[in-house]
């Protein structure tokens, strides 16, 4: 169970504007933006960051999709984890790359640009923070410095929605959850009998 009653759409009409982008780019609203629209000024600026760092940019959509699950996977946040991983096969990525993402460091499936990409989301994911120069270096040889910030943007957008929907217990809906526990679920995915990430 949520640790905080998402509001229903009806009572948040002056959004439903972002409500279709969502729907239109997931397939469905996330129930956290339901919760979040309970401070509606929190919810339009988070809309505005999530549309300038996802939307149309330098770095290919899958890409950004398998960075924030990679982060996410780093933090711990399993509702997160289900929703990127649907999202990157919304985005083209093949299911048996999306679950090869855990092993993106070996797995043939990945090239080196997106090797550096993961690895940064990877160690950028954790608390401490593990990046270090080194990340930097690595990243320059596939990436411009623009596309870069792109990257940390990703990385960045998903740290405060691994605080949120762990914090607020989040139940996952239920394309994300297929999605999931068909793919990733061998891999070690799960969610609890609520589907909720606590």
């Amino acid at each position: 169970m949520a640790n905080v009653e998402p509001l229903p759409r009806e009572a948040l009409a002056e959004l439903e504007s972002f409500f279709q982008l969502a729907e239109g780019a997931m397939g469905f609203v996330p129930r956290s933006l339901y919760t979040m629209g309970r401070k509606p000024e929190m919810l339009r600026a988070f809309a505005g960051l999530t549309v300038a760092v996802l939307g149309p940019g330098k770095v290919e959509p899958g890409l950004k999709q398998l960075v924030a699950m990679v982060a996410s996977v780093s933090a711990g946040c399993r509702y997160c984890q289900a929703h990127t991983s649907a999202s990157a096969s919304r985005t083209g990525v093949t299911a048996e790359k999306v679950a090869a993402v855990y092993d993106f460091a070996t797995s043939p499936l990945f090239s080196n640009r997106e090797r550096a990409a993961l690895k940064l989301a990877r160690d950028a994911g954790i608390v401490p923070n593990a990046t270090t120069p080194a990340h930097f270096a690595e990243l320059r040889n596939h990436f411009s410095e623009d596309e870069i910030v792109e990257l940390v943007g990703v990385i960045s957008l998903f740290g405060w929605l691994n605080r949120w929907n762990d914090t607020m217990a989040t139940e996952l809906e239920d394309e994300p959850f297929s999605f999931a526990s068909a793919h990733l679920g061998s891999r070690g995915w799960e969610a609890s009998k609520h589907r909720s990430i606590v």
